[in-house]
Order: structure tokens, then C-alpha cells, then sequence
């Protein structure tokens, strides 16, 4: 049974990777809206095993790993090929640098995550964009609104900037919130952040997933103005403080 309760999480894991490696292989086929529901399938799998591995206690620094690599060809290869496939494959090598990026920043962001990890409890927030979040902001206007949204040759300026600006965000120093845990305790310690995240839920399965870029886009925006207020906030009681103590400040 032990073994069983250890295993469970990892199968999770291994589904996630398996889904990012089915996503690369449908989309060099030629077929993005089925790419991008695994990419999508593949996030559901890593949201799954992460909530199973502390809900048995079975959290590990060997599941941290196993999940690194898995979301590094998930949400790392997989967004990225997507974005070469469907539009950077006509810049040649410079195309193929530039559909790299993301991939490259969240192999980074993963390897700097794990080096500082000090505790296997789950974290209220992360530094730097999630590497998910990254991977479904860039798959979903992939094949949603890439290229109906603007004439060329904005489109591929647009393209260019979602994909610098998801990399600089994975490796910032921002602070973003986590997803919901659907607890007795987290949604009495977090009612607004539950309803919220479970209506766009439904949002974008009623939308059938048109909404997602849009949503996630709103996720990104408002963890940078609450990130920024924070940091505005602290900047100016350490000023206070300071003014306030001069002679304590070294």
C-alpha cells in the first residue's frame, strides 16, 4: 500500500511528460489545436500530482526533480515548438533562437527554483512566473489569436514581445500568486481567490478555452501591480523607519 500511495503522484508526473511529448508530435503534424490541448492536459496532470503527493505525504526531492523534467519538455519544448511551427519557422535560424527562449528561460527559472527550495510544503506564492502559466499565456494566443488579431508585420512584433516579455518574467524576481487549493482551510483562509480562480474555470471551459489568453493575461498584469505595490509599500516603511530611527540605521 505504501508503495502504491509513493507511486501514484509519479504516474501523474510521467502523464504529464508523456502529454508534452504527445503535444510535440501532433504539432509537427501539422495539427496546433490538438498540440495545445495536450500542453493543456500535460498542466492538469502537474496540478494533479503535486495536490496527490502532499495529500498522501509523499513529497520528495526526487518528485521535485521528476517534475522539473517533465515540465521542462511540457511547458518548456512543447509552447516553444508550437510557436516556431506556427509562425518563426519562416525567419529560418533566427526564428528558431527566437521560439527557443521560452524554453530556454524556463529550463532556468526550474533549475533556479529547486536550488532554492528549502521546504516541500506548498508555497502560497512563487518567484518568477510559473513555468505553466508561461506555457498556456503563449499556446493559447498560439491558436487563438495568432494571426486573426493584427496584420502582418505586427503580428509577428506582438509574437516576439509575449514571447520576451513570458521569458523575462520566468526569470524575474516577481512575486505570483499560486492556484487555488481546494481545501476546507485554504478556501476559509482564501474565499476571494477561490471563487475567483473557479469561475474562470468555467469561463474557459464555456468559452472552450478562447478565454484563457485573455484570463491568464489578467493573472500576469495584476501579479505585477500587486508585486509592484508591494515592493513600493516596503521601499517607503523602510524610508519611514529610517527617518524615524536615524540613529539605528547602519
Amino acid at each position: 500500500m505504501r508503495l502504491f500511495r509513493q507511486l501514484v503522484p509519479h504516474l501523474f508526473t510521467l502523464a504529464n511528460l508523456f502529454s508534452g511529448f504527445h503535444a510535440i508530435v501532433v504539432i509537427a503534424q501539422g495539427h496546433f489545436m490538438e498540440g495545445f490541448a495536450f500542453i493543456v492536459l500535460a498542466s492538469l496532470f502537474d496540478m494533479l500530482d503535486g495536490i496527490l503527493s502532499r495529500a498522501v505525504g509523499v513529497a520528495s526531492e526526487f518528485g521535485v526533480e521528476l517534475d522539473s523534467l517533465s515540465d521542462v519538455v511540457s511547458f518548456g519544448v512543447a509552447p516553444a515548438y508550437l510557436a516556431y511551427a506556427v509562425h518563426f519557422h519562416q525567419f529560418g535560424g533566427i526564428g528558431m533562437v527566437v521560439s527557443a527562449v521560452p524554453a530556454l528561460a524556463g529550463a532556468v527559472r526550474l533549475a533556479r527554483f529547486n536550488v532554492q527550495l528549502t521546504t516541500l510544503a506548498d508555497k502560497p506564492e512563487f518567484v518568477g512566473l510559473p513555468i505553466p502559466a508561461a506555457a498556456l499565456t503563449l499556446s493559447a494566443y498560439l491558436v487563438f489569436f495568432h494571426p486573426r488579431s493584427l496584420p502582418a508585420p505586427w503580428d509577428t512584433a506582438a509574437l516576439v514581445g509575449l514571447v520576451l516579455g513570458l521569458a523575462a518574467l520566468m526569470v524575474s524576481r516577481m512575486r505570483f500568486l499560486n492556484i487555488p487549493r481546494y481545501t476546507r482551510r485554504y478556501i476559509r483562509q482564501h474565499p476571494v481567490e477561490t471563487v475567483v480562480f473557479t469561475l474562470g474555470v468555467l469561463v474557459v471551459v464555456g468559452t472552450k478555452g478562447y478565454a484563457l489568453f485573455p484570463l491568464l493575461l489578467l493573472y500576469i498584469l495584476g501579479s505585477i501591480v500587486r508585486d509592484s505595490v508591494r515592493r513600493w509599500r516596503q521601499r517607503h516603511a523602510e524610508e519611514w523607519d529610517a527617518e524615524s530611527f536615524p540613529g539605528e540605521v547602519k
